[in-house]
């Protein structure tokens, strides 16, 4: 016995050293246990002003621009795309009723032809369909006629549901049209509130066909009634809330709000971000609604070229969308149209072919996707030394791991990456000249060029191969980046 045990001592393979990994490394340990609901299919989607439809598809609904259906299918792979049609323009929209006279304040015609290449749009995408409509305008005749177009044309089975205005919080305090003589018309008197909303909500919801979504609100103030909007309004099956970090407007460069980079990047436009929907989510769920926030961006007011448009973004995006589904999110819809500082893309037709030029921010977008799929959960993650690096991790359904790193320092650093799987694992990076970059993003290598005539990554695809050493992945993050692991 004691020949045969001191033989299989001497036959044994020699335990793995360990590589050698500098003191300053940032060590990463990954929780083996999931935790938290499983991420729901469609969790990432658009949220479209009613004027940037046309542009982004063309006018044709026989003949959509196949770029744009591409860089939305990219977002959702195999899944059916989520799109919120509205934003500032569901309450400047309208669609004409016979013997109705147009409201003041609207400056947005919906004509058939919009209603039909909107049916055409969620037709050949497969999407579901927020649609917003005018509550602003305080016509129950518009509104029911703007309700009753997009179903009878756009279509029952492709609309999720009818959200009844944007953001009425601001109703008594932001402008809803100016008058030729330059005097400014508010929808609602300077005391409008919650209580006021509620009322007209149920009014206007007798009229309009269900299931509807509401109420649409980024004030913080609004998100603790959110129970309260519910319970009074059983028609309402999605709860949606706006969430925005910085804004320009009337705001000093000190201001925490202030779009800056080192402000994008600051735990107040992540973590405080998602801690302010979290109230409103836990009311939703315990009621057993869903919950979206069916608008989100870096800036809600004015314009930060060199923050919104810049790399920034999407190592922001990365952050904040994870922010999200930890306080448990039903859903994200990333806010643009044609114009904005913060579009995704900008799409152009010359001659018989679309083009796009693809943002930045979009391509944080696809890294999300890849890091957080259908049917995986959150895992927690601890970490020593990694300050600067912001970490989430994700285990599917099948028990793949997918670990991302943010690195928001100017350091590049090396990175220890505890693991109890044996397997290679994969490495992808985000990356760009500097966080201000509006141009050279690469994603694995790849990019979308100047423009793009496909919606698809182009170029040779790099991935790196890890291969784990007694239980640890080392590699190298550099400064201001983004990577995706694998195992």
């Amino acid at each position: 016995m004691a020949t045969l045990l001191a033989l299989a001592a001497a036959t044994a393979p020699a335990k793995a050293k360990p590589i050698p990994v500098p003191a300053d490394a940032a060590v990463i340990s990954v929780s083996h246990a999931a935790g938290g609901a499983p991420i729901p299919p469609g969790f990432l989607g658009l949220s479209l002003e009613n004027s940037a439809v046309i542009p982004y598809t063309g006018s044709d609904p026989r003949a959509l621009d196949p770029v744009f259906l591409q860089l939305v299918r990219n977002l959702t792979p195999d899944q059916s795309p989520q799109l919120r049609i509205g934003g500032d323009s569901t309450d400047w929209a309208w669609y004409p009723v016979p013997g109705l006279s147009k409201p003041n304040g609207v400056r947005v015609t919906l004509t058939r032809r919009w209603l039909a290449v909107t049916h055409a749009l969620a037709a050949d995408l497969g999407a579901r369909l927020i649609m917003g409509v005018d509550l602003e305008a305080n016509s129950r005749a518009a509104a029911d006629g703007e309700a009753s177009a997009f179903e009878r044309v756009i279509g029952k089975p492709w609309i999720e549901a009818l959200e009844l205005g944007n953001e009425p919080n601001l109703y008594g305090t932001l402008t809803w049209y100016v008058k030729p003589d330059g005097v400014h018309v508010f929808g609602r008197p300077a005391d409008y509130n919650f209580q006021s909303f509620l009322g007209e909500f149920g009014s206007f919801a007798t009229g309009l066909p269900g299931p509807l979504a509401g109420p649409a609100t980024g004030a913080r103030g609004w998100m603790p009634l959110t129970g309260e909007f519910l319970a009074a309004e059983p028609r309402v099956r999605l709860a949606t809330v706006h969430a925005y970090p910085v804004q320009t407007c009337e705001l000093p460069l000190s201001s925490p709000l202030f779009p800056t980079v080192a402000h994008l990047l600051a735990p107040q436009a992540t973590t405080c971000l998602a801690d302010g929907v979290a109230t409103a989510v836990a009311l939703a769920h315990s009621r057993h609604i869903p919950i979206r926030v069916d608008e989100m961006n870096t800036d809600s007011c004015g314009a930060a070229p060199g923050v919104s448009n810049a790399f920034v973004s999407a190592l922001w995006s990365l952050n904040a969308l994870f922010e999200m589904v930890r306080v448990g999110a039903d859903g994200v819809n990333i806010h643009t149209y044609p114009g904005a500082t913060y579009q995704l893309f900008t799409v152009t037709h010359t001659g018989r072919r679309w083009h796009a030029s693809v943002a930045p921010q979009y391509y944080g977008l696809l890294m999300f996707a890849q890091a957080a799929p259908p049917g995986s959960r959150l895992i927690a993650t601890t970490t020593v030394n990694a300050q600067g690096v912001t970490v989430w991790a994700t285990r599917g359904r099948r028990g793949r791991t997918r670990v991302l790193l943010v690195n928001e320092s100017p350091d590049r650093r090396t990175i220890a990456l505890n693991s109890a799987s044996a397997r290679p694992a994969t490495l992808e990076r985000l990356r760009a000249p500097s966080l201000t970059s509006t141009a050279g993003v690469t994603l694995g290598g790849q990019s979308f060029g100047t423009r793009t005539t496909t919606g698809r990554l182009a170029g040779p695809l790099r991935i790196a191969r890890l291969t784990a050493t007694a239980g640890r992945y080392v590699f190298t993050l550099p400064a201001e980046s983004a990577a995706l692991v694998t195992y």
